[in-house]
């Protein structure tokens, strides 16, 4: 009897402890997760950035089981992406729930990895390092790339520090916050013990980090205090920013005709007066919001269309604005007809730019959205299986195929600006630009093909994000609610500016319209206009501005070379995960095997 009563309190010690060991496991992830949600925008209580992947360090111990470990992960992951990404759940809601629970694996990857490198006495500020910035290059690689809530999106105000961007991207941000998550992990973890926390391993790993921070702020106050010497005043561009519900635009998509084209035309009046404001004011270029002229405007479409349709009298008005004014560029539809049977049919659209000269005419150049938003403007299988696309259809909130087509060329527009005096005379500046459509601008590749030309030279003076975030922003009557969207997409194209030393144009539906400039600073102020003077107060409003467009002559090691860092990171936490797997599978062979002899030799 006392044998067995001795045997139960054992076993209620061990369900004890093994009750307190996974508590503590959610505990410390969750603290985790709490931390990278408030130190991104708008929040943006950046310093507990770099302390914030600590708890989750630490909880990875070799003494952990992989099982409740992973799970662990996994749940307060999954948490994590359904609260940050709640935004995206009114547009799609199995797109949400989807993407969330794959972005959710990341977690018991990293935790399961980082307990490897533990047990192998890996250094914790270099694994921390490569594993976390591997797995935000990795994070929606299957669908098409997510880049967004990065450590580095974090620091997009500490201008001084990610100056670092033009070498080594957004990735050498976030390398350089979680090395200093893991030093300081490391340093708690022998803290424990007064002999282990003074060997000179630590003060060799203390020195290194330390070394980089000061490395980091150097270079940055380097490339800031340079600035002047390469860049010059450039155009006068107004931004316009409408603030138009994404529900009044489903109409359009929807075929509800009539009320589509008093709609349309609504936007496009209101629009066009703002536009008349900055050409009055004296803007060189013109920029309109993504989609908000609903139609379909290049050539081979519109001649198709009778003279009184809104799409012929839209291309008039905007070629009569235009003319003796100033440059336009505007979001709208482009489109390809092509004869089936003895009708003509609209077979392929496309999110486009289109740009209107002071001549009156259009160029003859258009940009089509080369990455479309899965979902949003794409719906994954609709020519690769058809059995799942129709599948997806039942749960497509539309009730139809919404699906737009991608475009393939990277076209870089130009503009010639007004005369001025130089010392070989009196000379017009050519200037050259190029667009990128809403979520591309968070997309490092697409930057950065557009800074260079295939002999590596930089080819344009400007980038232009055009956007409509009016999917992210709830409207109540007169009251508005802007998601945590509209200023992450800010904080994303500063990094992008950074990278190719490239001013960014910014006209969002609802905001943010802003200028960035080649240091990454989102100006604010302007010369004239309506909207508030600080950038970030520029939420669920209309309104426009208009301000003195700066250009920077550097070429960037990042340009000419990408992504190289993250792709090397992302490499080695590819082989860490197949060196865990096989290490798993080695050590359960290990046990295994000989519990099968002895059953044998039973």
């Amino acid at each position: 009897m006392l044998f067995v009563k001795k045997e139960s309190i054992q076993n209620k010690s061990h369900s004890w402890l093994r009750t307190q060991n996974i508590c503590a496991l959610f505990f410390a992830f969750f603290a985790s997760a709490v931390m990278l949600t408030v130190i991104q925008a708008p929040i943006s209580f950046s310093p507990l950035a770099w302390v914030s992947l600590v708890p989750f360090i630490l909880v990875c111990r070799p003494a952990a089981k992989p099982k409740p470990l992973a799970l662990a992960a996994y749940l307060v992951s999954l948490c994590y992406w359904l609260t940050n990404l709640y935004w995206i759940a009114p547009i799609t809601l199995m797109g949400w729930a989807t993407f969330c629970l794959y972005t959710a694996l990341f977690w018991p990857i990293l935790a399961l990895c980082l307990r490897y490198c533990r047990t192998k006495k890996i250094p914790l500020f270099l694994a921390a390092a490569v594993l976390f910035v591997g797995a935000e290059r990795l994070q929606g690689l299957f669908l098409g790339g997510f880049f967004w809530r990065f450590l580095a999106h974090s620091q997009y105000a500490n201008i001084t520090l990610i100056q670092i961007a033009d070498i080594f991207g957004a990735a050498g941000v976030s390398f350089l916050i979680a090395m200093v998550n893991g030093l300081l992990a490391e340093l708690i973890l022998d803290a424990r013990c007064w002999k282990t926390i003074f060997k000179i391993s630590n003060f060799i790993k203390t020195a290194i980090v330390c070394t980089a921070l000061l490395a980091t702020i150097f270079y940055g106050q380097w490339r800031i205090n340079q600035s002047d010497k390469f860049v010059k005043e450039g155009p006068v561009v107004a931004s316009l920013q409408s603030n138009v519900p994404q529900w009044i635009k489903r109409k359009a998509l929807r075929g509800e005709t009539e009320v589509a084209e008093q709609t349309s035309q609504e936007i496009f009046d209101e629009l066009m007066q703002k536009s008349k404001a900055g050409a009055q004011a004296g803007a060189e270029l013109i920029v309109w919001p993504e989609t908000m002229v609903q139609a379909t405007l290049n050539k081979g479409v519109l001649a198709f269309h009778d003279p009184s349709s809104q799409a012929k009298l839209f291309d008039k008005a905007l070629s009569e604005h235009a003319a003796n004014n100033a440059y336009l560029l505007v979001g709208a539809y482009g489109g390809k007809v092509e004869l089936e049977g003895t009708d003509y049919v609209l077979k392929e659209r496309y999110n486009s730019a289109f740009l209107y000269r002071p001549d009156g005419k259009k160029d003859q150049k258009r940009y089509d959205k080369i990455h479309l938003v899965l979902f949003g403007e794409v719906l994954p299988f609709r020519k690769s299986c058809p059995l799942l696309f129709n599948l997806l259809m039942k749960f497509n909130p539309y009730g139809y195929d919404h699906s737009l087509d991608a475009g393939t060329e990277y076209t870089v527009f130009e503009m010639t600006g007004p005369v001025r005096n130089s010392t070989s005379g009196q000379e017009a500046q050519l200037y050259k630009f190029s667009v990128m459509i809403c979520y591309e601008a968070t997309i490092p590749a697409i930057a950065r093909r557009f800074a260079l030309d295939r002999q590596g030279r930089k080819q344009v003076n400007w980038l232009i994000n055009i956007s409509n975030d009016g999917w992210f922003v709830r409207f109540k009557g007169e009251n508005v609610s802007p998601s945590t969207e509209l200023t992450q997409h800010m904080a994303i194209c500063v990094f992008r500016a950074v990278e190719n030393r490239l001013s960014i144009v910014r006209s969002v539906n609802t905001g943010i319209s802003c200028i960035i400039d080649t240091l990454g600073n989102v100006k604010n102020g302007y010369v004239e206009g309506t909207l508030p003077d600080k950038a970030i107060h520029r939420k669920g409003m209309a309104g426009w501005f208009l301000d003195k467009l700066p250009i920077d002559k550097r070429t960037t090691v990042f340009s000419k070379y990408g992504q190289w860092l993250d792709f090397c990171c992302a490499l080695c936490l590819v082989l860490l995960i197949i060196v865990t797997l096989w290490a798993g599978f080695s050590r359960n062979k290990k046990y295994v095997t000989p519990l099968r002899q002895r059953q044998n030799e039973k």
